[in-house]
């Protein structure tokens, strides 16, 4: 490779949570083709996992199996083509909000309230204020667990909640983006909104790993969950938020066991109190220690 490749590469450096065991192999391309390269040579049989900042991931102490992908800032790059944003998979949501509002293209907004990257808003169908990424995207480059490099329409990735049809170890390296015509001053404005509604009602400056549980139909999660009596509820040095109870939190010491321990006892008591099934939104993944 011309990126580099690290037995043992740590997780917790760069996870939102601060916790969990390292990945077998952590792999950074150098850029698409070295990716594409790498993975068509790849044993079929060793798993691919694509992880961006972390946002929305628990790494569980054993650390994880296999090859974790993360893509390098040199393929976090954003530029307007034809009235469209195209964006490294790499790229942070604001950066992608901040390009459309320079450019005059609104309905990119809600992107400032996703603090991921372009390549996990793609495959989880990432959303905030009533938009989802699938409302947006035209297409998305991926390289596949195969090695090939392909360009799939919106279509393809047959979009629901929280959820795409790409397949374990797929990459996104790239996608494209499309709004409407709009003024950047409101577009401002509205990015400016967002981010202060952020602050006001989610604990941001926290080991937090956003939100916990998919909203079911009808009912939102935290209102459950807080309904259930989890407001504040401890387990060892996780924490569900007294800010937003559909936010787990490690205070400082908390193993991803606890984390994940803590959620669990949640979605009992929810259940014990209002009988609805509360389903992950965190994706959990690597070896329980």
């Amino acid at each position: 490779m011309r990126g580099s490749l690290n037995a043992s590469g740590p997780l917790a450096d760069f996870i939102w949570f601060r916790t969990g065991g390292p990945a077998e192999w952590l792999v950074r391309p150098a850029d698409t083709q070295d990716l594409a390269l790498f993975l068509g040579t790849l044993d079929r049989e060793i798993p691919v996992l694509p992880i961006g900042v972390g946002s929305n991931l628990i790494v569980r102490d054993g650390g994880v199996p296999g090859v974790v992908v993360r893509l390098p800032k040199a393929m976090a790059k954003v530029s307007i083509e034809n009235g469209r944003v195209r964006a490294g998979g790499a790229a942070m949501g604001i950066s992608v909000a901040s390009a459309g509002r320079d450019a005059g293209i609104a309905g990119l907004e809600f992107l400032r309230g996703i603090p991921g990257t372009v390549g996990g808003a793609v495959r989880m169908n990432a959303g905030a204020y009533g938009r989802d990424a699938s409302d947006i995207l035209v297409e998305a480059t991926v390289v596949t667990r195969d090695g090939s490099v392909e360009i799939w329409p919106a279509e393809r990735l047959g979009y629901s909640y929280r959820h795409s049809n790409l397949s374990a170890g797929a990459v996104v390296v790239e996608a494209v983006f499309e709004g409407t015509a709009g003024d950047p001053a409101t577009i401002g404005a509205e990015m400016d909104r967002i981010a202060a509604e952020r602050e006001a009602s989610q604990p941001l400056r926290s080991r937090t790993g956003g939100s916990t549980f998919k909203n079911p139909d009808g009912h939102k999660a935290w209102t459950l969950i807080d309904a259930a009596g989890c407001r504040g509820l401890r387990h060892g040095d996780a924490q569900v938020s007294e800010k937003h109870c559909n936010f787990l939190l490690n205070l400082g010491g908390a193993s991803s066991a606890e984390i994940e321990a803590l959620g669990e006892e949640v979605r009992e008591r929810v259940k014990a109190h209002s009988g609805v099934t509360l389903e992950w939104e965190i994706q959990r993944v690597g070896v329980v220690a």
